[in-house]
């Protein structure tokens, strides 16, 4: 089995509810885009019934150098399927739920109130790109480099990991700059995620909440290299692992 891919996301997973140990992607297939949620690394999306019916504001948007772009999402039984998105090299979507439920922990008789943020990028080339979400990882425009942003400043020292759909993967921590490299050996789909807890707190939906956990991904296809290895068989939606 694999491991979960980020030790922060096992810290998160302790206190809040067993989904928020998944992740959110974005994935490309012909002209088609879907966001999905589960473990890319264990082929496992959540379906509807069931924890795809947690999200609760997804937005999309298209990034171009011209604009942007709101896009539509449409639930489907496996996934949110991405409309409208004319994609070309350089371009990107993000997507986000800035109202997943939260959760609230008790210690000492004080109860505390905490929000987990999901998010994902897909990125059409490895052409530099700036963030958006807030939490980002995004390419710097050489192949296998990508940089992480927190409220669009760079994230020292985060831990970024690298998934294939076998379920290989690799983590490693960025430097001062936020920058992390990867090889990129196999030709296909790379799936990245970080993971970045605030502790400062804040207020959402006039409730103050004490932490913002966030998890973000970003989805990038490596067009050339070796064959690509054939993905696991896939982990039920909803089982643990």
């Amino acid at each position: 089995m694999k491991k979960l891919l980020l030790s922060s996301l096992v810290a998160l997973a302790a206190i809040a509810p067993t989904a928020q140990a998944h992740h959110v992607w974005l994935e490309q297939d012909g002209n088609t885009v879907k966001l999905q949620f589960g473990e890319f690394g264990l082929n496992q999306r959540e379906t509807t019934p069931g924890l795809l019916d947690k999200f609760v504001a997804l937005r999309a948007t298209l990034l171009k150098a011209s604009g942007e772009t709101e896009l539509k999402l449409e639930k489907t039984a496996k996934g949110y399927v991405v409309g409208g998105a004319r994609l070309a090299a350089g371009d990107a979507i993000v997507a986000e739920d800035n109202a997943y439920p939260g959760w609230e922990t008790t210690k000492d008789g004080t109860t505390r109130q905490h929000i987990w943020i999901p998010a994902a990028r897909l990125a059409t080339s490895f052409a530099a790109q700036q963030p958006k979400l807030a939490l980002d990882i995004v390419p710097t425009g050489t192949a296998g480099e990508f940089k992480v942003f927190y409220k669009g400043q760079p994230l020292p020292k985060a831990k970024v990991a690298i998934t294939v759909p076998s379920g290989w993967s690799k983590e490693a921590m960025a430097d001062a700059s936020g920058a992390v490299k990867f090889d990129l050996p196999w030709k296909g789909t790379y799936v990245l995620e970080t993971a970045h807890t605030d502790k400062t707190g804040g207020k959402r939906a006039g409730v103050q909440y004490a932490s913002a956990s966030h998890t973000s991904s970003l989805t990038v296809v490596q067009p050339k290299g070796i064959a690509a290895l054939a993905a696991g068989p896939a982990l039920a939606p909803g089982a643990e692992h």
